[in-house]
């Protein structure tokens, strides 16, 4: 027997790129042979496939770009279908679901009903506000009218001194010359003094009255006389009205008397004469 030379190669080297074939099998029944399924790690394809959570992210991604994904999948997104809603990246508007948009509707309109009840508020006081300035102004326009008559009135009715300067020489109630007492005030004066009307009134009487010389008498409003005595002339008329100041004669020594002056009388309804002097500080004047 010839020498037998080993082969000096060694084993060849599978290649990690071909897997073993599968040992045949034989089956008890028919003689054919069945492939084993393989057991073992999936190759390099399976591996360098993303697992299913990160799937997830990546469509999460995704919509972030292009708009809303849906996943149905239960094995996904849960027992039930779950919507995710993201921006979308052109419009920069945000999905909402039906129930949220209801709500955003309900609350916009329950926002305008409240602006517009807001506005007609603020238009029923404003037209309130016009209302009561137009009735401030009649009833102030009314005051002032009011007031401007009673001010004629007061001007009408005020009191001025018959003589200027003015100066007093017998009181009201005293004794001397006369009968029993004086009835009345005198003033100095001058002859043609210019005498002025005390009061406003109408003239309803000149001429001459014994002891009181030249007199002219003028009656008030309110029915009062006012009698100017000893005048030496007349510058007014029976019927005349005459205001406060203005001119109706002239100091004189007409009557019973003892030199030139002006007796002044004051009768309220014509009667009895009360002390002029009171009635001079009643209506605001100090002879």
């Amino acid at each position: 027997m010839g020498n037998h030379r080993a082969d000096r190669r060694g084993p060849r080297r599978r290649s990690e790129a071909t897997p073993p074939a599968a040992a045949p099998v034989l089956t008890a029944g028919g003689g054919r042979r069945k492939a084993n399924r393989h057991t073992g790690s999936r190759g390099p394809l399976f591996r360098g496939l993303p697992s299913l959570p990160v799937l997830v992210g990546l469509a999460a991604l995704s919509a972030s770009v292009g708009g809303a994904v849906t996943v149905s999948d239960s094995g996904l997104g849960g027992p039930e279908n779950h919507r995710l809603v993201a921006a979308n990246a052109l419009s920069g508007a945000s999905g909402q679901s039906s129930s949220d948009a209801l709500r955003g509707r309900s609350t916009l309109s329950r926002d305008s009903r409240r602006d517009a009840l807001a506005d007609a508020a603020d238009a029923d006081l404003v037209a309130e506000a016009e209302a009561m300035t137009k009735r401030r102004d009649a009833a102030l326009a009314r005051f002032a009218q009011l007031a401007e008559k009673q001010s004629k009135k007061i001007e009408d009715n005020r009191w001025v001194l018959p003589l200027s300067p003015s100066i007093t020489t017998a009181e009201f109630g005293d004794y001397g010359l006369w009968a029993s007492y004086h009835t009345g005030l005198d003033f100095n004066g001058v002859d043609g003094q210019s005498i002025m009307a005390i009061a406003a009134g109408t003239v309803t009487s000149v001429g001459y009255d014994g002891s009181y010389g030249n007199k002219t008498v003028v009656t008030l409003e309110d029915g009062t006389e006012i009698w100017y005595c000893h005048q030496s002339s007349f510058s007014v008329s029976e019927g005349d009205t005459v205001a406060p100041g203005e001119v109706i004669g002239a100091v004189g020594s007409t009557g019973n008397v003892t030199g030139s002056h002006l007796h002044v009388e004051v009768r309220p309804g014509g009667g009895d004469p009360v002390d002029p002097y009171a009635a001079f500080l009643v209506h605001g004047v100090t002879p």
